[in-house]
């Protein structure tokens, strides 16, 4: 149906009739193991009933009311729809460099990251400030000052202070966003060739590129806009790509060009040909695609099937050659913008708990306001007393705490980058590095994260006989032995003499037909380095400059490993390839057919026909879940796989089948065919496929290992000595990472291990988790298949359990199941989570946890740019938690203290001076005193306290048991935060009345004496609460002092100068300053010691 004529209901009716049509439908299992019919809950039937019947109660003016609610509702829909682009995709008909009949409308070909535009900015980021609970108290507070009735002090002591957080944030977003505006311009005028119909080509920029324009892409250029490969300049119609940017994978992909484009003599010709591409609508999948290329030769059609191997997407780069494409989408339907996902802000949970214990402080606020109205009296107009109250005491929710806060993490971050310990560290969020001193759980990948992604061959399994890294050279014997035969003409089954053994002929045999599957079955091309060595000269000449690219480094392992035992890949194209045997001599391979590996397949299969003897041969290899059902009865294979698995490799099964020249002409028939397919096309594909995968012989069994990063187990055993608990997601079989756990002491020795057993039905989960239940402090391992069932079902019981072990390990995890784990640890124990991963498939689980940390590996850059924190090596972790992570949430922690303590005292002091002088709503402190007191006098010593740490780094990774005491929140918890509320009122308390009782003479001198000692209490507060000092401590406490008493002969409205040069004013100053400190120092060093924290035991 058209869009057009789509009717969307009104909100609250489609509410209200959804609701009434909510039925719980239900499947019961028969005994027999069918579905029973769906059953439907009687009391949700009433429900509707009742809805009905309230609905046909409405009389006429509720009808009206109804309809004109429809059709206002109808139209809103489509004025959005119509500008905010919310359209359908639909699929579309690409003719070549040309409009085709029916033109139709695309969206530019324009990058855009930005947030504002000249419009937008001020409006947006003045709102996003406001709707923070103290910019928006604090705008309030300055606008009463407008209103003369209700101005306490000077304009600009209201408006100067918010004027300048609102100043800072506004540049702050203002640059970003010119970042953001240089990076997009400089991506949309990059300039590319477009071919014209006159054959000329043309420079234009990326952002005027559109749908069907014919564009060149040169090598190691970037592609501007999804394209199918039409031409190339390689002899051999495919060129690679590097997709690392898209999916972040490292090794490159072969694309193949039209074959229809590729045998033209010109890229010109292309218009003499009257041709289209049909593509399907514009969707995220960057594995896939369905589409067809159409040619028309005097109204006959000529149709090609189309897949993700002719494809060049936006964003890639050409590895290889030159290409010439045609584009069929553009800007924000391309793959990479559709898959470009836009993370939720984090906020970290020590800002949760400052905007908890900030709306105290308003409420506390709003009460001693009431309180002094209530004791002077509601006479009058006691409203306008009450304003004044709650401006007089605003002075309580410091403004200036959320800008120490994000200055503070600024600074965090800067150390973290700094720190030469974990080279190569980079912050991408600087605003929640408090976060990695409150994680509970870590959730970790295995591939990569863990282990080096580099593979080595380790062993090969024949049935009979295994031959592992050590033994190469009797496979490199067996092998020439081969070889030197057929060269002479013998068959391989016959190359030994009578008097040896049929053991012996059997062995040869089968490493003969083992290592030629392996040399063969693969995706594996050899690249050599034209730079150093002439392109003519042969490929034997040029063996020291070669590099194998592929999609998987186990298929590079395997090829070198080949390659090792005499047997290499010496050139490969779009149709053939060649080996060296041992003996020199080449032998050449026609390739009919690859069927890639996907992660649904878990397989990859290969026809090729042997020049020598004529012969067709179907190659496959794959995981021994999917292999088992397709290779010829064995006694060994399950139980071999199980042992490789419990060493650590990653097993491949290879097996082969020979196929006639008929059958393969009868499978080409079908397959051509379903590749042409619109409509299921994948479905039928893989059913011709599998057509072939049947009664196959089994050759070996491969296991290739995947070694440990640098120092992984001291690592995991500190994040686990402090109290984390470790979750290992991954998608490799349950056997492989059962080892991985094991090796890598993420299970601790001598701990149980529970394998949670494979579960289909509902009654299987209950059992299996009841099992579980009975269990206690035992790590537990579960496939991903497992894991949906009991979520399905059973996932509060399910949950419980898991987060009370000590490590989890789950296996055959998909990408989206890792990022819902996530979410489930989160909303189930409502702890803090970190998760680390090296590869794209990590991305979603990185971005849901609450601190995401991306490793630069092999994998390529795509966690480590979509992650809060990017580091080079697994081991860096443990420092980057231990310390950095402690020292953030600490100082943070004490700078939160002094900074609602600086804004407590004063208000104390107000509230006294109000409450002694008949409840007059004047202020205390005017004008620059108000000011100066939370910027010049204490800002700088205060804000150092995030240079402030309680342990040395090295104690910090020596004790990781220290980390556990983070994870309670004391730092910042209420009970600390009304300590600070009453030393804040004893202390103002001691100054306010401690400068009445000795002041004589001028009101200024109470100004005077209760100011000084306010200052310098703040001051030595710093002095006696820091834990290690820093040189720029000292000089700011002196620079602080200095400025201090140097206003004080400057400001002689605010200071009798004759008074404060007299002794009479320091002694009274000294007083009233010792009573205020001496006490809380005497209680402090009682603590210390006969209470000690445990970081200060160490540290003596």
């Amino acid at each position: 149906m058209d869009s057009r004529f789509s009717i969307k209901l009104h909100p609250e009716t489609s509410s209200r009739r959804t609701s009434g049509r909510r039925y719980n439908l239900q499947e019961s299992v028969g005994s027999d193991g069918s579905l029973d019919p769906l059953i439907m809950d009687e009391e949700l039937l009433d429900e509707n009933d009742r809805l009905t019947q309230r609905g046909k109660k409405r009389g006429p003016l509720g009808s009206c009311c109804y309809c004109i609610t429809g059709c206002l509702s109808r139209c809103c829909g489509r004025v959005k729809s119509r500008f905010t682009g919310d359209v359908k995709l639909n699929p579309r008909s690409v003719w070549l460099g040309r409009q085709g009949p029916m033109p139709q409308r695309y969206p530019p070909n324009k990058i855009r990251n930005q947030k504002y535009n000249i419009l937008t900015f001020l409006p947006l980021v003045l709102f996003n400030q406001f709707r923070l609970f103290l910019n928006l108290y604090f705008l309030i507070m300055a606008l009463t000052q407008t209103i003369p009735a209700f101005r306490i002090g000077y304009l600009y002591t209201y408006w100067a202070p918010l004027g300048f957080v609102i100043f800072v944030n506004m540049v702050r977003e203002a640059l970003d966003d010119f970042r953001r505006f240089v990076r997009d311009r400089e991506v949309n005028s990059r300039m590319y060739q477009k071919l014209t119909e006159t054959g000329q080509l043309v420079n234009i920029p990326s952002s005027e590129i559109q749908v069907s324009d014919l564009i060149v892409v040169e090598k190691d250029q970037r592609v501007p806009a999804d394209m199918v490969f039409l031409r190339t300049t390689e002899k051999n119609g495919s060129c690679f790509i590097r997709t690392d940017q898209l999916d972040g994978e490292t090794d490159w992909k072969l694309r193949l060009a039209v074959p229809t484009c590729q045998s033209l003599n010109s890229d010109q010709d292309l218009f003499d040909i009257d041709a289209y591409v049909f593509a399907e609508e514009p969707q995220k999948k960057i594995h896939g695609f369905i589409g067809q290329f159409t040619e028309m030769n005097d109204g006959v059609e000529t149709k090609y099937g189309l897949g993700i191997e002719n494809t060049l997407w936006a964003n890639t780069v050409v590895a290889s050659g030159r290409a010439l494409g045609v584009v069929i989408y553009t800007g924000r339907e391309t793959r990479s913008v559709m898959n470009t996902s836009h993370p939720v802000s984090k906020i970290g949970l020590l800002d949760e708990e400052v905007n908890n214990q900030t709306k105290i402080l308003f409420a506390l606020t709003v009460i001693l306001a009431i309180t002094m109205l209530a004791l002077k009296g509601f006479d009058g107009p006691w409203w306008r007393y009450f304003i004044r109250y709650v401006l007089l005491f605003s002075s309580i929710i410091p403004l200036s705490l959320r800008v120490n806060l994000d200055m503070g993490k600024i600074v965090y971050s800067f150390m973290i980058m700094r720190d030469k310990e974990i080279l190569g560290t980079v912050v991408r969020s600087t605003t929640i590095p408090e976060e990695l001193g409150r994680i509970s759980y870590l959730l970790t990948d295995k591939t990569g994260t863990l282990t080096q992604n580099e593979m080595i061959f380790k062993k090969l399994h024949l049935g009979t006989v295994s031959f592992g890294s050590d033994t190469n050279d009797e496979i490199s014997s067996h092998l020439h032995t081969a070889y030197s035969n057929i060269d002479q003409g013998q068959d391989v089954s016959a190359t030994t003499s009578q008097r040896k053994s049929a053991v012996r002929r059997t062995v040869v045999s089968k490493i003969f037909e083992a290592v030629k599957a392996v040399a063969l079955c693969h995706n594996v091309t050899p690249v050599y380095d034209d730079d150093d060595s002439d392109p003519d000269s042969p490929e034997a000449d040029r063996e020291d400059n070669v590099t194998y690219q592929a999609s998987s480094p186990d298929e590079v392992a395997l090829v070198t490993w080949t390659e090792s035992v005499g047997l290499t890949l010496v050139r490969r194209d779009l149709n053939t390839m060649a080996l060296r045997t041992p003996t020199g001599s080449e032998e050449l391979y026609t390739i009919l057919q690859i069927f890639p590996f996907t992660s649904e397949t878990k397989r990859m299969g290969i026809i090729v026909k042997e020049e020598r003897t004529g012969q067709i041969i179907f190659f496959l290899k794959g995981a021994d879940t999917v292999m088992n059902s397709m290779v010829q009865y064995n006694d060994w294979l399950d139980e071999e796989c199980g042992n490789m698995a419990r060493e650590g490799l990653r097993t491949l099964v290879v097996a082969k089948k020979h196929m006639t020249e008929e059958q393969y002409a009868n499978f080409e028939g079908r397959y051509n065919q379903a590749k042409l397919a619109i409509v299921d096309r994948a479905t039928q594909v893989n059913a011709v496929i599998e057509s072939l995968e049947r009664d196959m012989e089994l050759l070996c069994l491969t296991g290739v290992e995947d070694k440990l990063q640098q120092d992984v187990r001291p690592t995991l055993e500190m994040i686990r000595n402090a109290g984390i608990k470790i979750w290992m997601l991954t998608g490799d079989k349950l056997e492989t990472a059962t080892c991985i756990a094991k090796s890598s002491k993420l299970v601790s020795r001598g701990q149980d291990i529970h394998i949670f057993k494979t579960v289909l039905e509902r009654e299987q989960a209950h059992l299996e988790l009841n099992s579980f239940r009975r269990k206690n402090d035992s790590s537990l391992i579960i496939m991903g298949d497992s894991l949906d069932v009991c979520l399905q079902y059973y996932e509060h019981e399910f949950m419980e359990l898991a987060i009370q072990c000590p490590a989890v390990v789950v296996c055959r995890c998909s990408p989206t199941q890792k990022a819902e784990i996530v979410k489930l640890i989160k909303t189930h124990t409502g702890k803090r989570t970190c998760a680390i991963g090296d590869g794209g498939n990590d991305v979603s689980m990185i971005q849901a946890a609450n601190a995401g940390v991306g490793l630069v590996g092999k994998e390529g850059k795509q966690a480590s740019l979509a992650a809060d924190f990017s580091l080079t090596q697994f081991r860096y972790l443990g420092r980057l938690l231990m310390v950095h992570g402690r020292n953030s949430y600490k100082s943070s922690a004490s700078l939160s203290h002094f900074v609602m303590h600086r804004g407590l005292i004063i208000s104390v002091m107000q509230v006294i001076f109000s409450s002694l002088f008949y409840f007059s709503s004047v202020a205390l402190y005017q004008g620059v005193l108000t000011v100066g007191y939370v910027t010049a006098y204490t800002m700088f010593p205060v804000f150092l306290l995030v240079l402030d740490h309680d342990v040395t780094p090295e104690t910090a990774m020596r004790y990781p048991e220290l980390y556990k005491e983070l994870l309670k929140g004391r730092e910042l918890s209420y009970k600390m935060f009304f300590v600070w509320l009453l030393i804040s009122i004893y202390q103002g308390g001691i100054i306010m009345y401690g400068a009445l009782m000795l002041f004589e003479g001028e009101f200024l001198h109470i100004v005077a004496i209760s100011y000084t000692s306010l200052v310098i209490t703040e001051l030595l507060m710093v002095a006696l609460t820091i834990r290690t000092w820093h040189w720029l401590m000292l000089i700011a406490e002196f620079i602080s002092v200095s400025v201090y008493i140097g206003s004080m002969f400057i400001f002689k409205s605010y200071f009798d100068p004759v008074f404060i040069v007299t002794w009479d004013f320091w002694w009274k100053v000294m007083v009233i300053t010792l009573v205020s400190c001496v006490p809380l120092y005497i209680l402090k060093f009682l603590r210390k010691r006969f209470s000690p924290p445990s970081y200060d035991k160490l540290r003596e």
